[in-house]
């Protein structure tokens, strides 16, 4: 793959409390003909995250339009699972005003870092702000994926939901650092909502120097063709680098790493990292937003694919 890297679109001006530093994990949402909702996190003075967007014009995607002016979805309860920040990773549309936001949980520890687990929750009026479905999770933990269960990615197939995510119950350390472990792995769900609480693993870590896959995100090309594009955690250079595989059935994957061609560069905002890529087509047009250094610490940037 070859691609036009465009630059930063949008970073927070840390002027609202609850929206001082980041914008992570850009998630690219088709509104309407004119506009892409790019859901996305900000962070507070005390590093939690809480969901907001920024609209981005259709025909020129580092064109800003508006930013919402307030989260579309606030940090959860004392006591869940949610409740030291969270991350949109996808939306899926159930019906013409209704969409369902997939996003992780983060929740601090003591023994370990922390926890990961994903919820839903629930627009009604086209986007614009969301509840929660339920205050527990969806992914909740279980004897084989014990501490993470984040990143979901799902697709409405006919009458399935279909789900990649990544999970784990290991820690590694890394350079006196705790980091955790965690594999790619596939679910499905006859309403969204009720989960398995074991997945397949569909993209296991093999390779030494990993450790873990970030943000899964995937394109389906046909109904024989799927690209799956993540980050992977590398111990060398601690820190991520795209990935991007190809299936039949997005089950079965040939990993083509090498191929995806979005990395690192001299721009100061992506010199040690490249992550969190999620693409849209866009009018015979395809457009990868992500984040570089930092996850997201000077914003979110866009390519447009060339080949």
């Amino acid at each position: 793959m070859k691609w036009r890297k465009l630059g930063i679109v949008w970073n927070t001006d840390g002027q609202r409390e609850w929206s001082r530093s980041h914008a992570m994990g850009p998630t690219p949402f088709r509104l309407d003909a004119t506009t892409i909702r790019v859901y996305l996190t900000t962070l507070d003075a005390e590093g939690r995250g809480r969901a907001t967007y920024v609209d981005v014009s259709a025909q020129d995607p580092t064109r800003v339009l508006a930013v919402a002016p307030a989260p579309v979805l606030d940090v959860g309860e004392p006591g869940t699972f949610d409740d030291n920040g969270l991350m949109p990773l996808s939306l899926v549309r159930v019906s013409e005003d209704t969409l369902y936001m997939y996003y992780s949980g983060f929740e601090i520890c003591h023994r370990i870092r922390y926890r990961i687990f994903s919820g839903v929750a629930v627009s009604r009026d086209g986007g614009n702000t969301f509840s929660r479905l339920r205050r527990t999770p969806i992914l909740e933990r279980s004897d084989a994926e014990m501490f993470f269960r984040g990143g979901p990615f799902v697709l409405k197939d006919g009458d399935r939901f279909r789900m990649w995510y990544v999970a784990g119950s290991e820690w590694t350390e890394l350079n006196g650092k705790a980091m955790p472990v965690y594999d790619m792995k596939y679910a499905e769900s006859a309403d969204g909502i009720h989960w398995p609480s074991e997945g397949v693993t569909v993209l296991p870590i093999t390779e030494e120097d990993e450790h873990g896959f970030g943000r899964p995100w995937l394109m389906q090309r046909s109904s024989s063709s799927y690209d799956l594009f993540y980050s992977v955690r590398r111990r060398s250079l601690a820190a991520y680098r795209m990935g991007h595989a190809s299936s039949s059935d997005g089950l079965s994957w040939q990993r083509k790493d090498g191929e995806f061609g979005l990395d690192v560069s001299d721009a100061p905002f992506e010199n040690e990292a490249v992550m969190y890529a999620a693409l849209i087509e866009v009018d015979g047009k395809e457009y990868c937003f992500y984040n570089g250094n930092g996850f997201g610490r000077d914003g979110f940037a866009v390519a447009e694919r060339l080949a």
